[in-house]
């Protein structure tokens, strides 16, 4: 269930803009979407897990902030981020 160095590597090389960017909001979308995919995971099997739970609840209001801000300053780029992610978007 950890998010290992190499894994997060991957997922900033992919979701970049430039070669020295690590804290765009895509980067950082990109990097919470994959640790809610696990801990939803992790929940699948572990039902009674409130404090995960709550973990969870804490990064998917934090990823629907950093994309609220990006819908803001640049709709296009919210809109590809949220494909490539399979992001519900409204």
């Amino acid at each position: 269930m950890t998010f290992t160095k190499e894994q997060k590597a991957e997922v900033i090389e992919k979701y970049r803009r430039d070669e020295t960017d690590t804290g765009s909001p895509e980067v950082q979308v990109a990097i919470l979407t994959y640790r809610v995919n696990q801990l939803t995971d992790h929940l699948r099997t572990h039902k009674h897990d409130e404090s995960s739970r709550r973990g969870l609840l804490k990064l998917v209001g934090q990823r629907r902030r950093l994309l609220s801000y990006l819908k803001s300053k640049d709709y296009n780029r919210y809109v590809a981020l949220a494909d490539s992610l399979n992001i519900r978007k409204k």
